[in-house]
């Protein structure tokens, strides 16, 4: 069914955007959302800050801080502007990250637990219901901004495509998706936010891209926003005449970005201040943060500037509360940030393992390395590994020998906040041309910061109207289940967990596989127990084969336990045979089904709920 617009939706770690574009006359352009920006002050800016402040019942007057479609009962929780600003005042309010939180293996994300650290007596929001009213925040803005151009929008008329990170293992895709739908955006298509960024750049350079790229090519799309680091590689083919393109690899979820950088430089000025026998509490320490951050983004953007002065104020009251003042010059900047984030390695040196210290505070998974060339050397040294692992892959690339240790790309597309500060693109350049030994290609971009909720936009338009080329991609991974082995047992030894492959790396969108040459034992009428794998390296394991030791061989991203009903006339725990169905929606979403070998009876395996 044709619909009237298409809204692209990033929903960000940091900052969230939306862009709308329409079949007829294909124009996409991002769009301003109307939120709070002080106590009784509305208004409309680009992007959303994915943050959410949860104010004290007795902070604000109710009317200060209402929106023009919010009710009386609605929630008083503040997103956006006003909610980072005025939360980094009160960080034990502000819930920011959710995103993050929300691809965490090892919580529940549909349980009240944010903000992290914060006071028992204050009240907790879910990841999932944060992330469910960011996403109802910017759609509702985004109507209220449009109607004040005289400009009617109905989500019911429109198609949302929503992006997520392409290192989002199903769950966390099929959460996002869920809380889309309860945030009234009704039934979402899911894109990778790399390739949407490719789509943005296409668009943007409009004809000419064609000439931008060649046969050969491995494009590196590398987009590194607030707090994560996504890279992925698109291959560019020739087939009859025409360009072709495909998503070959992409990397790992990696809680490394603009934030990481901006602690960095506090706690560098902080050193500064305590040389000079000044010290700073807790609450000021946050506020260097977020001054730290203003100023290097004015330092990157402005080379005639050599230092930024930074006032730092005393949470005290009185008239004699000291400003404590600190400057963050060119030489913390270029030490800090390029030498310590971007610094030049070799494509040999790749990340450090995670600690092991026996105990350590429960949070985030930051990636443990915070060295992104390392992190991208790794990343290319795997997209090797997984090309190499697939015949069928090996055509779109060029010959490379036994000795080549990474897949080296040909162009770089930058995209992200980070990215807005030419020297750190310049630097990536630099590190990427000399382990290829030979310049790598720039592909200009669009706002790196904007882009990719219009490249969703874009996709959108594409996949509606059937015009423009789309990147052959489908899923990132390949996905196993965990399998009993059938043997006797044997005093003192435990055997291996097995897995079987049920979705190929690159199954695409609309298909399905019946694993029909298998038949397995499936535990009915009590509680069973389902162990999930995946694998960013396995591109040649096709749909039904079983991998020896699952635990040598693949990441394990989630475990649940679910109910299944017994047939009829069976008893309770009685193992019958099924085989396994996989489907990938049109909507990009995973499906598993078990079926009855002997009846029509099926149970459906949900990518949704993680044992804690």
């Amino acid at each position: 069914m044709t619909k009237r617009f298409i809204l692209g939706i990033d929903l960000g770690t940091s900052n969230s955007v939306v862009a709308v574009a329409h079949p007829d006359p294909g124009e996409t352009t991002v769009s301003p959302v109307t939120q709070i920006l002080g106590p009784n002050k509305i208004g409309e800016k680009n992007t959303l800050p994915s943050a959410l402040y949860l104010p004290h019942e007795d902070e604000f007057p109710a009317e200060a801080i209402k929106l023009p479609w919010h009710s009386q009962t609605d929630d008083t929780a503040i997103i956006g502007h006003f909610a980072r600003e005025h939360g980094a005042m009160v960080p034990d309010r502000l819930v920011v990250s959710a995103k993050s939180w929300l691809s965490n293996p090892h919580i529940d994300p549909k349980k009240p637990l944010l903000p992290w650290g914060s006071e028992p007596s204050n009240r907790l929001i879910s990841p999932f219901e944060t992330s469910r009213s960011i996403l109802q925040a910017i759609t509702q803005g985004f109507i209220h901004a449009q109607s004040l151009q005289g400009e009617v929008y109905d989500l019911a008329d429109g198609q949302v495509v929503l992006t997520v990170p392409a290192s989002f293992d199903e769950v966390a895709r099929n959460l996002t998706a869920q809380a889309a739908s309860e945030a009234g955006l009704g039934q979402v298509v899911l894109l990778e936010e790399p390739q949407a960024a490719f789509y943005a750049w296409m668009d943007q350079a409009g004809g000419s891209w064609r000439h931008q790229v060649r046969p050969g090519d491995c494009i590196l799309v590398a987009d590194i926003g607030g707090g994560t680091a996504d890279f992925s590689m698109i291959a560019v083919a020739q087939h009859q005449g025409d360009l072709q393109l495909e998503r070959i690899s992409v990397g790992e979820h990696l809680l490394l970005g603009g934030d990481n950088m901006d602690l960095a430089l506090a706690y560098a000025l902080a050193a500064k201040l305590e040389e000079g026998g000044k010290s700073l509490d807790e609450w000021q320490f946050r506020a260097l943060v977020h001054a730290a951050s203003r100023a290097k983004v004015r330092l990157f953007e402005d080379a005639s500037l050599d230092e930024i002065s930074l006032a730092i104020p005393s949470r005290g009251t009185s008239l004699f509360a000291k400003t404590l003042t600190v400057k963050l010059d060119r030489d913390i900047l270029t030490s800090v940030i390029l030498e310590g984030f971007f610094p030049m390695v070799a494509v040999s040196d790749l990340p450090q393992e995670n600690s092991r210290t026996g105990l350590q505070e429960f949070g985030l998974p930051y990636a443990a390395d915070p060295v992104v060339s390392k992190q991208l050397a790794r990343f290319l040294t795997r997209s090797l590994t997984n090309v190499r692992a697939n015949p069928a892959l090996q055509h779109w690339l060029p010959a490379t020998s036994s000795e080549t240790t990474i897949l080296s790309p040909t162009a770089v597309l930058f995209n992200g906040g980070v990215f807005k500060a030419e020297p750190l693109r310049q630097r990536v350049l630099d590190l990427l041309s000399s382990w290829r030994g030979e310049p790598i290609r720039l592909l200009e971009g669009f706002q790196p910061d904007l882009a990719v909720a219009k490249g969703a936009a874009v996709y959108g338009l594409y996949r509606q109207t059937g015009k423009g080329m789309r990147i052959k991609a489908g899923t990132a991974r390949s996905y196993y289940i965990g399998l009993e082995s059938s043997m006797p047992a044997i005093p003192g030894f435990k055997p291996p967990v097995k897995a079987l492959c049920v979705v190929p790396q690159g199954m695409e969108e609309g298909s399905e596989h019946l694993v029909q040459e298998k038949e397995f034992g499936l535990l009915t009428g009590r509680t069973a127990h389902f162990r999930f794998f995946s694998s960013d390296v396995r591109s040649g394991d096709a749909a039904g084969i079983i991998l020896a030791n699952a635990l040598r061989d693949l990441d394990e991203t989630h475990s649940l336990e679910i109910d299944l009903p017994k047939l009829p006339d069976f008893p309770l725990g009685q193992v019958v045979p099924v085989r396994i169905h996989a489907m990938i929606t049109e909507l990009g979403i995973l499906e598993l089904w078990m079926k009855h070998t002997n009846s029509d009876q099926k149970w459906k395996i949900e990518f949704q709920v993680r044992t804690e």
